[in-house]
């Protein structure tokens, strides 16, 4: 079974990877992923098919994604890792840097809950 860490490490690697139909796979059936800082439809996705959908639309962008300056702190709960990253990419030709930090809960290997804390709008 994989740890939290681990988990973070599969996610930021399915990512950077394009393995778009792959990466529900790391989600719990039930699992609540937040946006705070989003105001949009996606602020809030719930339940593993709609992580899949989500998935699906970012395999519809061209880009290729970067993520980099991870630091990940373990906590005293077995359960929780708290990331620090900077996913870098490029649109029309103008390069983005979207630092974030990730909260994760992941039980029994599955991603159950997630609070993506990510610049958005980028830099």
């Amino acid at each position: 079974m994989s740890t939290p860490r681990e988990v973070f490490q599969q996610l930021v690697d399915g990512m950077v990877g394009k393995k778009w139909e792959q990466l529900p796979e790391l989600f719990a059936e039930d699992v609540v992923v937040f946006h705070p800082l989003s105001t949009g439809p996606e602020a809030r996705i719930e339940g593993r098919e709609k992580v899949r959908e989500h998935f699906a639309r970012m395999a519809g962008f061209d880009a290729d994604l970067q993520i980099d300056d991870i630091v990940v702190y373990e906590t005293t709960d077995p359960e929780v890792v708290v990331c620090e990253q900077t996913m870098r990419t490029s649109f029309g030709g103008k390069e983005v840097s979207m630092p974030g930090i990730r909260v994760m809960r992941v039980r029994d290997g599955l991603i159950v809950s997630s609070r993506d804390y990510g610049n958005r709008q980028g830099s």
